[in-house]
């Protein structure tokens, strides 16, 4: 079984499936953003985002599915995933392989995610990148926050402001983990 968590940059997903983890140390962690900066060592990335590269996108689908069948292990995916047609592809592509997928969006308010992210710090010793990162992420917010009009049927949809451990014991209640 697969675990995505998404929501917007800033809204916990890191912090919660670290959380998950602690709790069911023998999941396997999978992060699809290390599949983003591996392809943009090799290839040019449209639009700054390496989600627009299809073939992104089918790795992500190829090596959750290859975690969950070689490893029989839960796997804990933290990333953002917004656009509709996108996740339609890569759960569609796990769907069809019978791979389980949960699916969790922690919603979290504009002026939250922005203080959030105005206190986050990605690269402490480059200011500059740092400041870049803040500003991408920042600019994502309307994005991400119209994205829960938008999401599949299966998503479920958690309060972003609860405490972690009340989200992790709601992920695990509805995964049948708890």
């Amino acid at each position: 079984m697969i675990i995505w968590i998404n929501g917007a940059f800033g809204s916990g997903k890191t912090t919660l499936v670290t959380e998950l983890h602690r709790r069911l140390p023998d999941a396997l962690l999978f992060d699809p953003e290390d599949i983003g900066f591996v392809l943009r060592g090799i290839v040019d990335v449209p639009e700054g985002d390496f989600q627009n590269i299809p073939l992104w996108r089918a790795q992500v689908a190829s090596m959750a599915q290859g975690l969950v069948e070689g490893y029989g292990r839960p796997v804990l995916a933290p990333m953002t995933l917004v656009r509709r047609d996108y996740a339609d592809e890569i759960f569609g592509a796990l769907e069809k392989a019978a791979v389980p997928v949960h699916h969790f969006f922690l919603d979290v308010p504009a002026a939250v995610l922005e203080h959030r992210l105005d206190h986050r710090v990605v690269a402490p010793d480059d200011p500059e990148r740092d400041e870049a990162a803040r500003r991408w992420t920042k600019e994502r917010i309307p994005e991400c926050v119209a994205a829960v009009a938008g999401l599949r049927e299966d998503t479920v949809l958690l309060d972003g402001e609860l405490p972690t451990d009340e989200l992790a014991d709601l992920v695990l209640e509805r995964t049948g983990l708890a």
